[in-house]
């Protein structure tokens, strides 16, 4: 799958509007039609090449793949073509975003915490309650949302700035029914896209292991290298075998335990990769080698989008 990158007319780095742009004129299947496993290679190349440019891109196709999953298009529900798109799901302890119905539209007020690139998206869809247990999702414009002014230090995803926003009566369309958000099949499988963009943004960090001109590598760096390769070889095959389970047509049971379990196992090869690099390198590349450095940040911030424990309890419960 080509992404229609160039190097030589990309910036270096990648910057999130040229990403935003990138997605407004990129077409890619969606998951669960018989070619998933397309989409989600053209994720993880995407991450190999930078990871804030997937990491702005991923939550744009997984909106364009929950609005087809619901039989919308962009246009039916405020958008256009050239809309660029946020996933707003997160709960948060400071208030929360509530929808109600004024004469024949819907509007939702209140605040909604971790929103990626707020001020950078045209629209986004967001989950809201409704009552007291329920919440719904809707997609609303963000030009009529207010970004809140919150302190963002991270040194990984500079650019993927996540903060809290405010909504007051934004005018928004209902995208199924109550808990249809998060009992959809096509919730997992979004899931498995945000591994295979760690996957990619590990490949990415473990090229500094490959042997440099002019020397010679030793046992050690051979071995670094060897595990590496193995470590991602392992989360290649996880996400090939979860791209055939989501493709198949039939019993949709297993698509938690498949999105659970390659979550687990690409996070393992994160994890891996990150600690082996360093080992095998020094501290020299994170401190001299821009692009090197900027790569160990940027996976390191974007895999604790993982609950690590907390999701390997959750793999066990399904299992018990």
């Amino acid at each position: 799958m080509t992404l229609g990158i160039d190097p030589a007319v990309a910036p270096t780095p990648p910057t999130v509007p040229w990403a935003l742009r990138l997605a407004q004129n990129l077409s890619l299947p969606m998951p669960g039609a018989g070619d998933t496993l397309t989409l989600w290679d053209a994720l993880s190349r995407l991450a190999a090449y930078d990871l804030t440019a997937a990491r702005a891109l991923e939550p744009h196709v997984d909106a364009l793949s929950i609005l087809d999953q619901a039989g919308l298009t962009p246009s039916e529900v405020g958008g256009t073509a050239r809309s660029t798109w946020g996933v707003y799901a997160a709960e948060g302890p400071a208030g929360k975003l509530t929808a109600c119905q004024d004469g024949d539209q819907w509007v939702v007020d209140g605040v909604k915490p971790w929103c990626s690139l707020a001020n950078q998206v045209s629209h986004a869809l967001v989950t809201a309650w409704t009552g007291s247990t329920t919440r719904r999702l809707f997609a609303v414009s963000m030009s009529d949302t207010q970004v809140l002014d919150v302190p963002w230090v991270s040194r990984g995803l500079t650019e993927i700035v996540s903060a809290p926003v405010q909504f007051d009566a934004v005018p928004a369309v209902p995208i199924g029914d109550d808990g249809w958000y998060l009992h959809r099949p096509g919730f997992w499988w979004g899931a498995i896209g945000v591994a295979a963009c760690w996957y990619g943004g590990a490949a990415g960090v473990a090229e500094r292991l490959r042997p440099r001109p002019g020397r010679e590598p030793d046992q050690i760096a051979g071995l670094h290298l060897g595990a590496a390769d193995a470590a991602l070889y392992a989360a290649a095959c996880t996400l090939r075998e979860a791209a055939c389970v989501v493709d198949d047509p039939g019993d949709r049971s297993r698509d938690e335990l498949t999105a659970r379990r390659a979550r687990a196992i690409v996070r393992a090869a994160c994890d891996d990769i990150l600690g082996r690099v360093a080992r095998a390198t020094g501290p020299a590349p994170l401190t001299f080698e821009e692009e090197h450095a900027r790569r160990v940040a940027d996976l390191s911030v974007y895999i604790c989008q993982d609950h690590a424990e907390r999701d390997l309890a959750a793999l066990g419960a399904l299992l018990a």
